[in-house]
């Protein structure tokens, strides 16, 4: 959710230490791994929003940087192009695809973690499916995929 390197630390420690203080408060209600990852969504998502960056949208403009993916077999290159496109998607919607498809995490440990309704996060993932798709389209011929 966070590009720059510094403020993704910064958050790291910001994560660790609410997980240290309200540890006690743990009730067993959900996974301790979901527990973590609600307390750090909500870090991020603040964290964005202090900054004003946009989270979801159009306008996002986040282009990340390119690698060699000429030098990589074409496994590989095609996952350079699949993960650079994810990168370009605002903040939320990357958050639930990453959480959906590479997590392999449930729509209702979704909504546990975002505090986001069924519906919301179902919408946040099937717009974060056609963006996706758009961006790669636009980068990449679709004969060369």
């Amino acid at each position: 959710m966070v590009f720059r390197a510094e403020d993704r630390k910064d958050l790291v420690q910001d994560i660790y230490l609410k997980v240290f203080r309200h540890l006690g408060g743990f009730r067993f209600d959900a996974k301790l791994s979901t527990w973590i990852a609600n307390i750090a969504y909500h870090t991020c998502i603040n964290f964005l929003e202090k900054k004003k960056i946009l989270l979801t949208g159009e306008n996002y403009e986040h282009i990340p940087e390119t690698g060699a993916a000429e030098q990589s077999l074409q496994g590989k290159e095609l996952s350079g192009i699949i993960n650079a496109a994810i990168d370009e998607l605002p903040p939320v919607y990357k958050t639930i695809f990453v959480l959906f498809h590479k997590e392999e995490l449930s729509i209702s440990e979704i909504c546990n973690i975002t505090s986001m309704p069924e519906g919301t996060v179902k919408s946040h993932l099937f717009r974060a499916r056609k963006q996706l798709k758009q961006i790669i389209l636009l980068r990449h011929k679709k004969d060369s995929l």
